[in-house]
Parts: structure tokens; C-alpha cells; sequence
């Protein structure tokens, strides 16, 4: 190991952490080939083999899992020692590396928009996923910080709220719902209800306060955004609760309603998280400072146009 390059090691851990070479190569802009000889001639300096193929999935040895865990002590030092020494160089600016929840785009777009046009050498990069996905890269630790409303168990991560999360319960707004007052949250799930897919942190939250008045739903159809779930409620497929970040071209529009039912809206947090111990770089930590300071009343801009009060 002594003797292997990094480049080598970079490679191997962006195999490991995709579980696919042609994944790999195409993240790292090399042709799948190149890719392979580089992890064969890291497993020869090892003297091991790294991977497994199990049926038509790729899997880490346990020497492969070894590797991959000293892989990323490795190349996490170089990056903080990287981020250190640009900081030192150039203030402000340099990468800001991000990864959104996909209901989150609908605002956090703005916020980095409005973060990079007063720091314009700052050099930003977006990723929208969902959160399965989103908990993979917080776990290989990939990028500087992640946005999401519900902040996950067994990683040693720090999180720091920055905005409200208001969902609301949602119909066509010639559903018979909508005329409705004080809706008995029971009458609610006994519509056909549009939901998100499990592991959703929306999903949960709904579970959670249904839970707790000895209720429960399941979905009608589980859809897996909250821009397909819009859609089905105004193609008629249903109700929903989705985040009001989510709904603010909708609502303006006249497209759907929010409903006055019982235990709604449901008052969540959304965080900027990053693992417990990183060091960020100077353009990260004014960002979240950003984000901590001005990020509600940035978004309650985007919201001014739709013509609801929630109470």
C-alpha cells in the first residue's frame, strides 16, 4: 500500500463508493478500461482481491472494505489540507460542493444563487437526489454540506437548522375537500391519498402524527418526488401533504388547494448537515452561516406570491 498512487486510490474508492466501474469512470471522466487497470494494479500491490462479484453485483472483499476505509481517511485529510491551504490563498471562493434532498430544490437553488452572486469566485456545485442517495455521499463524506428535513440516525454528523418546514395537506381545489372546514384528520386518509415513497422524510412525518392519533394510511399511489405528487393530485388521483416550498407556483396559479384539516400544518426543520469533525472550507462555512442567518426570510420571498395564510 505504501508504494500505491493516489490516483489509484481515488480510483478504487470511486468503484467502491458506486459499486460499478462504468459508474466510476463516468464520474471520473476516464474510460471504464483505464478505470480497471488501475484497481488491478492496486489489488496486485495489495496482494488481495478488492472486489466480488455476486451474481451481477459488485461487492467489496473484506479486504476491499480494509482499503476502502483507510481509502477515505487518505483522501479526506487531502481535501481538508486542500480546502486549508485555498482558504489561505484565496478568502472566499474556491468549491462549495452541496447535495439537496429533491424537495428542497425548490428553494435551495435560490439561496445558492443568491450566496454566489456576492461571492462570485465562489465556484459552486448542486446535486439533487433523493435520500437514499443523499445518505450514501453524507456517508463517504463527498461533499461540503447536505440539506434535508430529517436528519439521519447511526452517522456522526452535525446539524444546524436554517429554515422552517411547512407541510400542508393538499387537493384539486374542485375536490369536495376543499370547501370543508376543521376536516377530521381520520376523513382526511379516508381519501385516496398520493404518497411519497418510504423513506421519505415527508413520508415520515405524516406517519409519525397519524401515529399518534391511532391512525394510518397507505397510499393510493406512491410517487417519488414531490413534483410527480403535484401532479397526481391535479391529474384527480387524490389528497397529498407535501411541503409548501413545493407549492408556490401551484397555489398562485389556482391549481391547488390547501386543506383545513385537523393536526395540519405539520412544523418541521430543514438542516444543512456534515459529518461530525469536518473541516470547512472558508466558502462552506459562509454559506451555512448564510443560510443560519438569512435563509427564512430569503425564501419568504419565494412564498409572497402565493395567495394563502398558513395558520
Amino acid at each position: 500500500m505504501l508504494h500505491a498512487t493516489l490516483q489509484q486510490l481515488r480510483l478504487f474508492a470511486a468503484v467502491a463508493r458506486n459499486g460499478s466501474f462504468t459508474r466510476a469512470a463516468e464520474e471520473v471522466h476516464l474510460t471504464q478500461p483505464a478505470v480497471s487497470i488501475q484497481v488491478k494494479r492496486l489489488e496486485e500491490r495489495v496482494g488481495l482481491a478488492l472486489f466480488e462479484h455476486v451474481g451481477r453485483a459488485l461487492h467489496l472483499t473484506v479486504a476491499g472494505q480494509e482499503v476502502y476505509a483507510a481509502c477515505r481517511d487518505v483522501l479526506g485529510r487531502l481535501d481538508d489540507l486542500e480546502t486549508a491551504l485555498g482558504d489561505l490563498q484565496t478568502g472566499i471562493a474556491g468549491p462549495l460542493k452541496v447535495t439537496v434532498i429533491s424537495s428542497g430544490k425548490y428553494f435551495l437553488p435560490h439561496l445558492l444563487g443568491t450566496f454566489v452572486r456576492r461571492h462570485p469566485k465562489v465556484e459552486p456545485k448542486l446535486e439533487i437526489t433523493n435520500r437514499a442517495k443523499l445518505l450514501a455521499r453524507l456517508e463517504a463524506n463527498e461533499d461540503d454540506l447536505y440539506i434535508m428535513g430529517r436528519v439521519p440516525e447511526g452517522l456522526q454528523v452535525e446539524e444546524h437548522p436554517f429554515l422552517e418546514n411547512v407541510v400542508v395537506a393538499v387537493a384539486r381545489p374542485d375536490h369536495p375537500l376543499a370547501k370543508e372546514r376543521s376536516i377530521p384528520l381520520a376523513r382526511f386518509v379516508a381519501e385516496p391519498y398520493v404518497g411519497r415513497e418510504r423513506g421519505s422524510g415527508t413520508r415520515k412525518a405524516v406517519e409519525t402524527v397519524l401515529a399518534e392519533h391511532g391512525l394510518s394510511v397507505e397510499p393510493y399511489i406512491e410517487l417519488d418526488s414531490a413534483e410527480a405528487i403535484k401532479h397526481g393530485v391535479m391529474g384527480g388521483l387524490g389528497v397529498a401533504a407535501l411541503s409548501l416550498h413545493a407549492l408556490r407556483l401551484e397555489l398562485a396559479a389556482g391549481e391547488l388547494a390547501i386543506l383545513d384539516v385537523e393536526a395540519f400544518p405539520l412544523r418541521r426543520q430543514w438542516y444543512a448537515v456534515h459529518r461530525k469533525g469536518k473541516r470547512l472550507s472558508r466558502a462552506a462555512q459562509t454559506f451555512l452561516d448564510y443560510l443560519q442567518n438569512e435563509g427564512e426570510a430569503e425564501v419568504a420571498h419565494l412564498l409572497a406570491e402565493a395567495p394563502v395564510k398558513v395558520a
